[in-house]
């Protein structure tokens, strides 16, 4: 005996190809579907404490001698040196950064180039 031909739609129902029609369900977003004309401010990076002992020398100085310059000329000469070489450091540090192709754009950056180039959010 035969078996029994059923209808088309019956062999993808038993079979589940009648979910592979289907189209999927659309999605409605609840915004519009365009970037944003700023990012969130984040921190770069904690920025490490420099001339620490410079400046403690110093202040110990000051203590001693009543707080006159005059006396601790040297070592508040000692003191703005360390700052000039570590500020001249981290500017060379964060050109270096800045030029880097594979390392990641600081916020403030994209918020500029987003400022430059905003997002067209409708036609002309």
């Amino acid at each position: 005996m035969a078996a029994p031909v059923y209808p088309l739609w019956v062999t993808r129902w038993i079979t589940g190809q009648w979910r592979q029609t289907k189209r999927p369900p659309a999605i409605r977003p609840t915004r519009p579907l365009v970037l944003a004309n700023k990012v969130a401010n984040r921190r770069e990076q904690a920025g490490e404490a420099t001339c620490i002992t410079e400046m403690s020398v110093m202040m110990a100085c000051w203590k001693q001698n009543d707080f006159n310059d005059a006396a601790c000329a040297e070592e508040i000469r000692l003191f703005y040196d360390c700052v000039a070489k570590a500020e001249k450091e981290r500017r060379e540090r964060a050109a270096e950064e800045t030029l880097s192709p594979g390392g990641n754009l600081p916020s403030s950056k994209v918020n500029k180039l987003l400022r430059r180039f905003p997002q067209i959010t409708r036609y002309v």
